[in-house]
């Protein structure tokens, strides 16, 4: 079972940068893909940013596309995602995921970490 822990969140005014990280530990990580998540308040959960852990390709939702950054650290277990030139609409819990196979879904997820940007 794979144990997933997001942290980097927090407060920020718009304009500005977060950096997050989701370490991941286990007894052996090679997933097919990692990515991250968020839910806004009365908002569905939506896809942010995904990425290939072994080929690094990356994916990216339309709204974050030229201000996300995510990538990976295959070493260290670990999945970043710099945030640069924030919204207040980018305000949500920020989740990232694990997806095992090519076939599989997201199916071990981490707590959470709150950003919030204030205009």
């Amino acid at each position: 079972q794979v144990q997933l822990v997001e942290s980097g969140g927090g407060l920020v005014q718009a304009g500005g940068s977060l950096r997050l990280s989701c370490a991941a530990s286990g007894r052996t990580f090679s997933p097919y893909s990692m990515g991250w998540f968020r839910q806004a308040p009365g908002k569905e959960r939506e896809f942010v940013a995904a990425i290939r852990w072994n080929v690094g390709s990356t994916y990216y939702a339309d709204s974050v596309k030229g201000r996300f950054t995510i990538s990976r650290d295959n070493a260290a277990n670990t999945m970043y995602l710099q945030m640069n030139s924030l919204k207040p609409e980018d305000t949500a819990v920020y989740y990232c995921a694990v997806k095992s196979g090519y076939f599989s879904e997201y199916d071990s997820w981490g707590q959470g970490t709150q950003v919030t940007v204030s205009s």
